[in-house]
């Protein structure tokens, strides 16, 4: 989890990713956001996350993008 935040960070230092939880809902975090971070996922955790997984609940909180990241690893 400590990864994710680190990530999250370098994309949007002015966000406090560990108590936001409607990044998406909320219209905190944009479309060139979740491109970055999809990247940055991709290649600090050798998955591929694909369009199917580009919902909003697996982007609205650092946990819900850890969950995702890590049924992606177990896949």
């Amino acid at each position: 989890m400590d990864e994710i935040i680190s990530i999250l960070e370098e994309v949007r230092p002015d966000l406090d990713f560990a108590a936001e939880k409607a990044l998406i809902d909320d219209g905190i975090l944009d479309s060139f956001d979740i491109i970055t971070i999809v990247g940055e996922f991709n290649d600090a955790f050798d998955i591929e996350i694909n369009v199917a997984d580009l919902l909003p609940e697996n982007f609205n909180s650092a946990e819900a993008m850890w969950e995702l990241v890590q049924k992606l690893k177990n896949a």
